[in-house]
């Protein structure tokens, strides 16, 4: 994904994104959002997925570290919400 389209994305779509992603790679229903990574039984080799996808289908670079500093739906999601916009953390 180049620059142009990233930035066509709102902080919204790229939230919807990434919960897409988790969702899927971790393959739970959407209403587990309170869970963290690891009650979903998130292992390194999901991190690498999620991370993977993310920069794939978003343009984002995340370090798996990220996900396992802030482990919950909500907080990963602002991480890269935050680095998509170039918004300070």
């Amino acid at each position: 994904m180049d620059t142009n389209q990233r930035a066509a994305l709102s902080p919204a779509e790229i939230e919807q994104r990434v919960e897409a992603i988790w969702n899927s790679v971790l393959d739970v229903p959407s209403n587990s959002r309170g869970a963290t990574f690891f009650e979903l039984n998130g292992q390194s080799i999901s991190a690498v997925q999620i991370v993977a996808r993310i920069e794939e289908e978003i343009g984002v670079n995340v370090d798996m570290g990220d996900l396992f500093e802030d482990p919950d739906l909500a907080t990963f999601t602002r991480d890269v919400v935050a680095k998509a916009t170039g918004a300070a953390l």
